[in-house]
């Protein structure tokens, strides 16, 4: 499996997938920065007067629910039905949809315009979404991980669609195919926007993979490794340097490094 992440790694870098990003606020640097790192091209547009068109001109789509306007809420909806008419991948991140009602409205009509490729969250967002009990606070995870496999497999199965619920060990799951992802570190809990740019990430990768299941692992298995690097490469780690490093060695990485260094189990 490992030598498929590779070749994604590989593609991303040969074809430059370009990836329409509507998302938060906080993070929307971040997400640009990690997708140039990797190999994509990003392009934030999210004027509603634009975010339908643009979507002919590009190779995945990115939604992120972190700081949803009512603009960015119309122009999610134009461009994931366009991408559903084209056969373009869509990837959601439906931040803080255990802890805001108007989020999970937003996902439904999200679903009912168009296909979601994937689904991106932490735990307790996803278990939020598949009707289990997960426990969040505001934007952040605070679930234990209990029945996790089994939340993710139920909502990929009921969504038809592959899920990604990313923690101390991330879960990717279509509902047939399970794995987890040991790659990863603690200072990535100590910035800002890491989901996000993990969610990015799953964009750039479902870009350039049909298969989604693998694409996904691609992309946490690079999120993880690159974290883990930029966390033994400095003396005394702080978020602010692991932050810079962590750009660093996502641009670095390579699909040999992938082969040596993740850490991918298949259930």
């Amino acid at each position: 499996m490992l030598n498929k992440m590779a070749e994604v790694l590989k593609a991303v870098k040969e074809k430059t997938p370009l990836v329409q990003a509507i998302t938060n606020y906080v993070t929307i640097n971040d997400c640009a920065n990690i997708l140039l790192c990797l190999g994509a091209s990003p392009a934030m547009v999210e004027a509603e007067e634009e975010a339908e068109e643009f979507v002919d001109l590009i190779s995945a789509l990115y939604i992120n629910l972190g700081t949803l306007t009512k603009e960015q809420e119309e122009a999610s909806i134009l461009a994931a039905g366009r991408a559903a008419k084209l056969g373009k991948p869509v990837v959601l991140d439906p931040v803080a949809c255990g802890a805001v009602s108007r989020k999970k409205e937003v996902i439904r009509k999200l679903t009912d315009c168009g296909k979601i490729s994937v689904i991106k969250g932490n735990m307790g967002e996803i278990k939020s979404l598949a009707g289990a009990s997960g426990k969040v606070r505001g934007v952040d995870s605070v679930d234990d991980g209990e029945g996790a496999v089994e939340a993710c497999q139920r909502l990929a199965k009921d969504s038809d669609t592959v899920v990604v619920a990313t923690g101390k060990t991330d879960i990717i799951t279509d509902g047939e195919r399970t794995c987890l992802v040991d790659n990863g570190t603690p200072m990535l809990t100590l910035i800002t926007g890491a989901g996000c740019m993990a969610g990015a990430l799953a964009a750039a990768t479902a870009g350039v993979c049909e298969d989604r299941f693998i694409s996904s692992a691609a992309a946490m298995v690079a999120m993880g490794l690159a974290g883990e690097m930029a966390a033994s490469a400095v003396g005394k780690v702080f978020p602010g340097s692991f932050r810079a490093r962590l750009f660093d060695f996502i641009c670095a990485l390579t699909p040999e490094d992938i082969m040596k260094g993740g850490k991918v189990r298949c259930l």
